[in-house]
């Protein structure tokens, strides 16, 4: 009962958190946070097309953390959700190249089913690492992260980039524009809502009916709870981890289809980063799963909210004219890190909420190091300024100086060593590299009343 109170309060508790971090950030800089959570409100729920919008935000994100679900309750952590995306996204792309002319009601399932197998491949690779080899999962799904950014890169740069791109010598990382009958269809006109929304809900009904309906489910569900109990019982342990990493691979590779056929530019395009093309969902999908309290079901409404923050925080920008400019802090991410502390507290498990806590302390002294950085940089180029002044004055008085004492020397009067030093200083800010060479004679003639 207890345990039960303490699940229902905690994700409120860390809402009234999210909100209290986003006023903070905005009052600091000079906004209104009652008019700035009006405005992502309004962002993210004012229309029909905004509620589209916001549902195509939280698609990838409901898919990634529906598979991290399946992965985190057979007790292994899915970090490689971005690499898994970009897999499932490569080829489903090299399909709908390869086929171009098949019948939508064949191509687009067949692009769903690519975008499956490619990321099933790349979560299954770690799973049979760990299982197979005691390869830790995190580090190898971290790794495969970014091999997969550079393969990427190299595909979109070279084989599969727009020969366009090729003949006009700009050489954008994006493939052509695929076929018309790879796009997943639109739901309601004017609105951006499409085909990617109902397959990435059935999709994590289909995760809850697998692990809490099926024997395979049971499996998973007894490895993560106890691996020696499991393997006395007569379960392939290692396989059942094999399989739960792949199958939370799938779906992600799924939510990469959905970016390439569910876009409006209807191709595979990025900036060169991962983030560039998957917007980060392979890891605020694990936030949404967390928040969701590792629940398939709940993952749902979840990626609602995180969709909501992150297309909210576009208008909320848009109206005040403010720049959330942190990157770990700014767009959305900041609540959604304070919403993950009730994430946790739905689940008592060590090992998950040291990863998440981690997770969460890293994000923040990040935010805290790019605050510090930037105000470190602005004091060093005070600093500087001030020290060039400091330098100049210094110089220009020690100048001004030897200008009085040589004048004494050369036996000039009091009003004559005043109109050479003004003199002096005037031909030391004027004159430049001239001033040495210059110096003697304009010393002798001063003196001599020239």
């Amino acid at each position: 009962m207890l345990k039960n109170l303490v699940g229902t309060l905690v994700p409120l508790l860390a809402a009234v958190v999210a909100l209290a971090f986003g006023a903070t950030m905005l009052l600091a800089l000079g906004a209104s946070p009652v008019e700035g959570f009006s405005a992502m409100f309004d962002g993210a729920f004012g229309s029909g097309s905004r509620i589209a919008a916001t549902a195509v935000k939280a698609t990838p994100l409901i898919l990634v953390g529906a598979g991290i679900t399946i992965a985190f309750r057979a007790n292994v952590i899915n970090i490689g959700g971005e690499s898994q995306i970009i897999a499932g996204a490569l080829l489903s792309t090299v399909v709908a190249l390869s086929f171009p002319d098949l019948p939508a009601i064949l191509l687009v399932p067949a692009v769903l089913l690519a975008g499956m197998i490619g990321g099933g491949i790349l979560g299954a690779i770690p799973g049979a690492l760990k299982a197979y080899a005691s390869v830790n999962e995190i580090l190898s799904t971290i790794m495969l992260n970014l091999v997969m950014v550079q393969f990427m890169n190299y595909l979109l740069r070279g084989p599969l980039i727009d020969p366009y791109e090729m003949e006009a010598g700009t050489r954008i990382p994006q493939t052509q524009r695929l076929s018309d009958n790879a796009m997943l269809p639109n739901l309601i006109d004017g609105t951006r809502l499409h085909l990617g929304v109902p397959v990435a809900i059935l999709a994590a009904v289909g995760a809850y009916l697998l692990l809490w309906r099926t024997p395979t489910g049971f499996r998973l569900r007894a490895v993560g709870h106890s691996a020696d109990a499991a393997r006395a019982s007569g379960m392939n342990v290692k396989r059942n981890i094999t399989l739960a990493l792949a199958l939370s691979g799938s779906l992600a590779g799924i939510a990469g289809a959905i970016l390439v056929f569910g876009s409006e530019g209807q191709r595979m395009v990025t900036d060169g980063s991962a983030a560039g093309f998957t917007g980060s969902a392979g890891f605020n999908g694990i936030v949404a799963a967390l928040f969701g309290g590792l629940h398939p079901l709940a993952t749902v409404p979840s990626a609602m909210l995180f969709g909501a923050l992150l297309t909210g925080a576009t208008q909320l920008q848009r109206v005040l004219q403010v720049t959330l400019f942190l990157p770990p802090l700014g767009n959305g991410a900041l609540p959604e890190r304070a919403l993950l502390i009730g994430g946790l507290c739905n689940r008592f498990d060590h090992r998950q909420c040291q990863l998440a806590l981690a997770e969460i302390i890293t994000d923040i002294f990040a935010g805290f190091r790019s605050i510090t950085l930037i105000i470190q940089q602005i004091i060093c180029d005070l600093e500087r300024d001030t020290k060039r002044i400091t330098i100049v004055i210094e110089r220009l008085h020690l100048r001004v100086c030897r200008t009085r004492d040589h004048a004494a020397h050369l036996g000039c009067g009091r009003k004559q060593r005043r109109s050479f030093a003004a003199h002096d200083l005037q031909v030391d800010l004027f004159g430049g590299a001239q001033i040495g060479r210059r110096r003697h004679l304009q010393h002798l003639t001063f003196c001599n009343g020239g």
